[in-house]
């Protein structure tokens, strides 16, 4: 889903709407953006699918390179202690804050990263159980269907972006795909699961593969209890 077409949909929703939407991950939710958030797990736990090497270099250089500039663009200001969500919400549409562009970028951006770090687990992937598959089932008829829409949405996308399982306020599951560093939030939608299709996240291990990428993560690493606790 392009920003744009988020942008489209927000016309009957406000910011304090989409603010008050329950059941943002408490994990993400209660972090502040001069706390940079640790890794769940090992680097080398999500191995062999995604490298220790990849971690590293993702982890350290491309979501602290986010981070930092976080802090920096916040600082003296009302958001300077402000969660992530608030400064996401309040910069991605503000045109009269030259600095929003880049504040929403780098906030959406750190947002985005710790909730896929938290989405994967080591020996994770395949079908759900419980509550989960239950959602699934009724959101997309079966899980063969939401599997291929997630690997639809996360091999498509032209560049680089995200795929996320999402909820709207009525508990009904979808698949879409963002752009950069969007965020099913601008749109009112709850993330439930991200996966993060921009080249970093899989070339060392994959080089252009990325369907294979896609196809490993969803296989063996996707963290459905995440999903679960992020759903309510």
């Amino acid at each position: 889903m392009k920003r744009r077409e988020f942008l489209a949909s927000l016309s009957a929703i406000t910011v304090a709407s989409t603010l008050s939407v329950k059941g943002f991950p408490n994990i993400i939710g209660k972090a502040k953006p001069r706390e940079f958030p640790p890794l769940p797990y090992a680097e080398n736990a999500l191995a062999p699918v995604i490298s220790a090497q990849t971690v590293n270099i993702h982890y350290n250089r491309h979501h602290k390179g986010y981070f930092d500039p976080v802090n920096k663009l916040t600082e003296g200001t009302p958001l300077a202690e402000a969660p992530l969500e608030e400064i996401m919400m309040k910069t991605y549409k503000d045109k009269a804050n030259l600095n929003s562009p880049s504040l929403f970028n780098m906030a959406a951006q750190v947002w985005n990263h710790t909730f896929y770090w938290n989405s994967l687990t080591p020996n994770g992937g395949g079908a759900p159980t419980g509550k989960m598959l239950d959602k699934i089932k009724d959101s997309f008829g079966d899980y063969e269907t939401f599997k291929k829409q997630l690997t639809d949405a996360s091999t498509s996308t032209f560049g680089s972006g995200w795929s996320w399982l999402v909820a709207d306020k009525k508990g009904k599951l979808s698949v879409v795909k963002t752009e950069d560093a969007d965020n099913p939030m601008t749109g009112g939608l709850k993330p439930l699961l991200t996966l993060d299709v921009w080249e970093h996240a899989y070339y060392l291990d994959y080089q252009n593969k990325r369907a294979d990428y896609v196809k490993a993560v969803i296989e063996k690493l996707l963290n459905w209890e995440f999903a679960a606790k992020n759903l309510g």
